[in-house]
């Protein structure tokens, strides 16, 4: 199987960066990707949909070091879903990237990218599967 998440969108927030226990860098930042349009009364709608985004290794260094809030980014990656039960009582939801590739982009057209590079480590919670069929 193969899954691939391309999502535009703003930082909410400035990047945060930890290391992992082996030191791996790993930085974590939310995007909010906005949906807009017109409903069929010709009423103007808009509906804002949170992604927690995590980047490792030099990835990660990257974007700690560029990355603000308000940022514009484009972020390619593969995504996951999880809830829990929070501590009212609410059933709650978040939805996480592992980011591929992180491509900021500017006013003035201007992108930086900054990609994987196949030496990196990839922590094993992370790994891709094996058994892909080419």
């Amino acid at each position: 199987m193969y899954q691939k998440t391309i999502l535009i969108g703003n930082l909410g927030d400035d990047p945060q960066m930890r290391y992992t226990p082996s030191g791996t860098p790993v930085t974590s930042f939310s995007v909010a990707v906005n949906r807009r349009w017109t409903d069929a009364d010709g009423n103007p709608q808009e509906r804002t949909t949170w992604f927690r985004v995590n980047a490792w290794a030099r990835m990660a260094e990257v974007c700690n070091q560029y990355l603000a809030k308000g940022r514009l980014v484009m972020v390619e990656g593969d995504v996951s879903a999880s809830s829990w039960v929070s501590q009212d009582g609410e059933a709650r939801a978040t939805l996480e990237v592992r980011a591929r590739t992180v491509k900021f982009l500017g006013r003035n057209g201007q992108s930086d990218e900054a990609e994987e590079s196949e030496s990196a480590p990839i922590p094993v919670e992370a790994s891709v599967e094996a058994d892909i069929p080419f």
